[in-house]
């Protein structure tokens, strides 16, 4: 089915197999990628993408943190996003949207400040094999052996394909081991996030998670915070220690698809419920707001049509 989908590209629509850039690219040989990663839902009044705004106004900070300069304002990559998924006439799903210099470089300074975008839209369960995700089935997590890129050697709050190097060799870590997903710590010996998700504990009924500083601003994990605090859940951030992974009475990760992810595992601990109380009524209330079903939230929304 990818094959089918168009992409948006610099102002204009291209078939996917035509997205490309030379291997010799800067982005491609340096990293020097932007991205987003966005979800959409099929809600009453059609698609909507979730939280498009926070989304863009991320990128843009990406492009501030790394000297990049954007080539659409902020209005015009909504529209373009919000064009793209109606022009692949889906109804849920994934967005990307890619920042990227598509030039030759040797040199490991880019050849300019302005990039190129491109936008993919995406329905997984069609269009992209092995990546179903069972809420009632969770994950396994184990500690990973590396640790958080530090704040003070890269700017971690860009979304930036050179940092997610750092995610990829500590999920093939735990991989090593049997487990699944990897929690990484950081510098400094505290819970920091997973290899592209959020953290979270619950203990004594409290909604626990890592504070900003040494872990990416995630939208998802700004939602659940929000949603938790809407539903009357006390939450914390502060720096955990990763002796609370075995005493948490549940751990469940976030990202931008599948919102939450439990915790069955995590190295030879078996957890006591997962899916647990707190992480059922955060999926529950979570379901509801991207359907639309919930008018505290539908703000979150951004139409398509």
């Amino acid at each position: 089915m990818l094959e089918e989908r168009w992409v948006y590209k610099n102002g204009s629509f291209v078939k996917w197999p035509e997205a490309t850039v030379h291997m010799m690219s800067h982005s491609f040989a340096r990293g020097s990628t932007i991205f987003e990663v966005i979800s959409f839902y099929d809600t009453a009044s059609g698609p909507a993408v979730f939280r498009l705004h926070d989304h863009i106004a991320r990128l843009e900070k990406s492009a501030a943190y790394l000297n990049m300069e954007l080539p659409l304002g902020h209005e015009a990559l909504c529209r373009a996003v919000a064009d793209t998924v109606h022009r692949n006439r889906l109804s849920k799903g994934v967005i990307k949207v890619v920042g990227y210099y598509p030039q030759f470089a040797l040199d490991i300074q880019p050849p300019q400040k302005r990039l190129d975008i491109a936008i993919f839209a995406m329905d997984p369960s069609l269009d992209v094999e092995g990546l179903g995700f069972s809420f009632e089935k969770g994950t396994t997590a184990g500690i990973a052996c590396w640790r958080k890129l530090d704040p003070e050697t890269v700017p971690i709050e860009a979304k930036a394909a050179a940092n997610y190097l750092n995610g990829m060799i500590a999920r093939l870590d735990v991989q090593k081991r049997g487990l699944e997903d990897a929690i990484m710590l950081d510098t400094q010996g505290f819970i920091a996030e997973g290899a592209t998700e959020s953290i979270f504990l619950v203990e004594d009924g409290r909604l626990l998670t890592p504070c900003l500083g040494t872990v990416l601003d995630s939208i998802t994990r700004r939602s659940i915070l929000q949603v938790a605090r809407h539903l009357g859940i006390e939450t914390f951030e502060g720096r955990l220690k990763p002796e609370l992974l075995f005493t948490a009475a549940e751990v469940f990760f976030a990202n931008t698809p599948f919102k939450v992810i439990p915790v069955r595992r995590i190295e030879d601990r078996e957890m006591p419920a997962a899916p647990g109380p707190v992480q059922r009524r955060l999926w529950d209330a979570l379901q509801k707001i991207v359907t639309g079903a919930d008018p505290a939230f539908v703000h979150w929304l951004y139409p398509v049509n």
